[in-house]
């Protein structure tokens, strides 16, 4: 049994593995919808829509993987299962084919098959690698430290994979390219960084909660509760994270300044991370969380304020929103991890199984990528509804700007301001004083 207080050295060596799957997460989420449509040439509605099928589908099977992963166990060796398939994946994913075959055909095709194996992959490691977060901590402080070292390390990678493209080549379809190749020995040097250095589980998997129905994960209304501020917040987060390349280039007309604003974004939300942890162990995790949404929110409204050109005026708003950011990635699953705990000890004292954690991740990933789902399928067809055209610039039809400046920051602030009210209403609920 370890020391009640995890060495500096194990929890960055945990943390380290979040690096690649957050690289990842950035050409997955974002590149993506403009590299098929802009590059490959397949309609932009169309690329939505696969999106959101493929996105669904993979949604879907994350509670099915949770509760495999907790079954079988072992954290490790199914992460070591999934990271092949991942690098593999991706670095197919960003290299379609030159010949996209007879009306666009085979590049369909194999942006399907792709993401399929990418979000397979992804979905996996990424279940055992939070599950392992959550049962490493043993107390709540420590269980935030967790999260935080894991989401540096990841704002990391994001910063890395988000100026690189225009380090590699000026043209995007050819830097995207280089970028899969790239991902796969940076994946494999920080996944023997985590296997070699990170602590084992507290509280291990595979035992009885693993027999255990998937709907015991939803019997608590508290991670009900959770699950509905997370969803509601996620969209709002998803539908800018789909949009914003297109924002960039054709309201703003300022293409060649994309990489530079990703960085400042994941810059900001990485330098402000230690702040929120220090908020929220002085004010309480829920606390820190709206105050970063009321940040958020000032954010997206502001944005859409802006007009062409305004290249100093959106830097900053990528740094509050990029701060603003740093909360969301590491309180709600600090909060979830307390949740964990709390049904543990609760069953413990009962006589009874809960849950492995791995249910609860698997649960948490659905939300989290059913948010992205929504947000491709519905903010790319909204947008091409509401008259605008990728690639038009300067040609572009001034309602179609419009449209895409109101969906990319005031549906977002909109839906943010919900997500708000819902924590308000149920802060209690969440900081373990049940009203």
């Amino acid at each position: 049994m370890r020391a009640a207080s995890l060495p500096t050295r194990q929890m960055l060596a945990y943390g380290a593995l979040g690096y690649p799957l957050a690289f990842a997460a950035l050409p997955l989420y974002v590149h993506v919808p403009q590299l098929y449509a802009d590059s490959v040439g397949l309609p932009l509605a169309l690329v939505g829509a696969v999106l959101l099928l493929t996105r669904f589908a993979d949604a879907l099977i994350d509670p099915l993987l949770g509760q495999w992963s907790d079954r079988l166990g072992n954290r490790r060796r199914l992460i070591a299962i999934a990271l092949p398939q991942l690098g593999l994946g991706l670095a197919a994913l960003l290299a379609p084919p030159a010949n996209g075959g007879v009306g666009g055909t085979g590049s369909l095709a194999w942006l399907v098959l792709t993401l399929a194996l990418t979000f397979i992959g992804f979905s996996l490691a990424a279940i055992n690698y939070h599950a392992w977060g959550a049962e490493i901590g043993e107390n709540p402080h420590e269980r935030v430290r967790v999260t935080a070292a894991r989401e540096i390390f990841a704002l990391g990678g994001v910063v890395v994979a988000a100026a690189l493209p225009s380090l590699l080549a000026s043209d995007a379809a050819t830097a995207l390219r280089y970028l899969g190749w790239l991902f796969v020995p940076i994946l494999a040097v920080a996944a023997l960084a985590t296997f070699a250095g990170a602590p084992p589980a507290a509280v291990p998997a595979g035992d009885t909660a693993s027999r255990l129905p998937l709907s015991a994960v939803f019997d608590d209304p508290r991670f009900g509760r959770l699950l509905l501020v997370l969803a509601v917040g996620g969209i709002a987060s998803a539908i800018p994270a789909t949009l914003v390349l297109f924002f960039i280039a054709d309201v703003l007309q300022l293409q060649e300044w994309q990489g530079l604003f990703l960085v400042i974004y994941f810059v900001c939300g990485g330098l402000a991370l230690p702040g929120w942890v220090a908020l929220a162990r002085r004010h309480g995790k829920v606390r820190a969380w709206m105050a970063s949404m009321v940040l958020a929110i000032g954010s997206f409204v502001w944005a859409f304020l802006l007009d062409a050109g305004a290249g100093i005026a959106f830097g900053l708003i990528c740094a509050a929103s990029g701060a603003a950011l740093g909360a969301e990635l590491a309180l709600p699953p600090a909060l979830l991890a307390d949740l964990l705990a709390d049904l543990r000890t609760a069953g413990r004292r009962a006589g009874r199984a809960a849950a492995g954690a791995g249910a609860y991740f698997g649960g948490w990933n659905f939300v989290t990528k059913f948010n992205l789902a929504l947000a491709a399928g519905i903010a790319l067809p909204l947008v091409a509804l509401g008259g605008y055209k990728v690639g038009a610039g300067d040609t572009a039809a001034p309602q179609g700007l419009l449209a895409l400046a109101a969906i990319y920051a005031l549906l977002p602030a909109a839906i943010k301001v919900i997500s708000l009210l819902l924590l308000w209403r149920w802060r209690h609920q969440f900081e373990g004083k049940p009203t």
